[in-house]
């Protein structure tokens, strides 16, 4: 007698479920103040996504992510955007299981000490 769960139909996750993963992915990263709507642009302005901190471009079997985050002023760019690619793809392959091709990090602002605090 066979002991495996047996399962049918498909799984869906949303984009929503998946940028909400990301981007609370980002926000755990060391150096990350928030993460911030991506800036109007003319592409923006018809995409329904113009107000999103992370865009979310779906495939069938894989997801590619953009995410924007402003960081503290006093941060290396270079680190902390590596460090928020590696813990938004982990994040999100691990609770969704679809593998993340590709995480762009967008630094939409620096923020200095005494307006991070706040």
């Amino acid at each position: 007698m066979d002991n495996k769960p047996k399962t049918s139909g498909n799984c869906i996750i949303s984009d929503e479920v998946i940028a909400t993963i990301a981007g609370a992915a980002a926000r755990e990263v060391p150096g990350v103040v928030n993460t911030v709507s991506r800036p109007n642009d003319i592409k923006g302005l018809v995409a329904s996504s113009a107000q999103r901190a992370v865009v979310v471009n779906s495939r069938e079997s894989t997801v590619s992510l953009d995410v924007y985050v402003t960081i503290c002023a006093d941060g290396k760019i270079q680190e902390i955007a590596t460090a928020v690619q590696q813990n938004v793809k982990s994040a999100v392959q691990a609770m969704t299981g679809k593998p993340v091709t590709r995480v762009n990090v967008n630094i939409a602002g620096v923020v200095l000490e005494d307006k991070a605090a706040q």
